[in-house]
């Protein structure tokens, strides 16, 4: 909101100015809206209501850009991130990071434990059902950090990468003992700042899409965030942490249309 008000007024304030060159005080001493008054009172009126409907003209204009546009650019000295709408697997031109659990797990179905067809690593494992993820962690070199809660089977660390092409998938998740992915939030930011080291170790000289990773199944244990707060705190991390895509390389924000407002960033340009 503060962010709309500011460029509303400023915007308004540029319009004004560039008027007030055309249309003189002489000029309004003809318009006379008020005949009881005195022209000096009289332009201060007109002056007056003009500046309301202008202001009210490029608040609504203002609006309506921000209900259609289908992207938003955020870039600091050393950073771009691009927030727009769309399917991830329509990317072409970026490494794409694809979300799984800690384990990797590749067993999709219905039961608490296996893998949600219609998720993005659902997907992903149905585009590509002879991925051989174990061949992937030997062939990357990633030591296990341990086991699992969920049949002891070897964790990996929340936010490391293995690569399949231009794929990258995401050791994400943290799996109880019935399977289901549980973290806390505190682990979840930990996450996204080993995911930030890895990307910018490996692949700072491209363009990384990614979706609203912790928005789908997972579950956190001690708060309640929306798809919204999500996309916030994923972009947030990303500004503060001192590892980032090499410019013009940027991070891309994958968001699934009716889920997320873009006009309700946070106020971060």
């Amino acid at each position: 909101m503060k962010d709309y008000c500011i460029k509303s007024i400023t915007w308004t304030v540029s319009i004004i100015s560039v008027a007030f060159l055309f249309f003189t005080d002489d000029f309004l001493k003809l318009k006379l809206m008020f005949p009881k008054l005195s022209a000096t009172w009289n332009i201060f009126i007109i002056k007056l209501l003009f500046c309301l409907a202008i202001f009210a003209m490029v608040s609504l204009v203002y609006v309506v850009f921000l209900k259609l546009r289908s992207k938003v650019i955020i870039s600091g000295n050393n950073y771009i991130i691009e927030v727009c709408f769309g399917d991830i697997f329509k990317i072409s031109d970026a490494k794409r990071i694809i979300p799984f659990d800690e384990c990797f797990t590749t067993t999709i179905g219905d039961r608490p434990c296996d893998i949600n067809p219609q998720s993005i690593c659902g997907q992903y494992l149905s585009a590509n059902d002879t991925l051989d993820v174990g061949d992937l962690i030997e062939k990357s070199g990633i030591n296990s950090k341990g086991r699992s809660k969920f049949k002891g089977q070897n964790r990996y660390e929340s936010g490391i990468i293995i690569p399949n092409g231009d794929d990258l998938l995401l050791a994400f998740a943290e799996l109880d003992k019935d399977g289901l992915g549980c973290m806390s939030f505190d682990n979840y930011k930990k996450c996204l700042d080993v995911m930030w080291r890895e990307i910018d170790k490996y692949y700072g000289q491209y363009d990384i899409c990614m979706p609203i990773i912790g928005s789908g199944v997972t579950r956190f244990k001690d708060v309640t965030l929306s798809k919204q707060e999500l996309l916030d705190v994923i972009i947030a991390s990303y500004r503060l942490n001192i590892r980032k895509i090499h410019k013009p390389n940027k991070l891309i924000i994958i968001c699934p249309k009716g889920d997320i407002s873009l006009s309700k960033i946070g106020n971060y340009m």
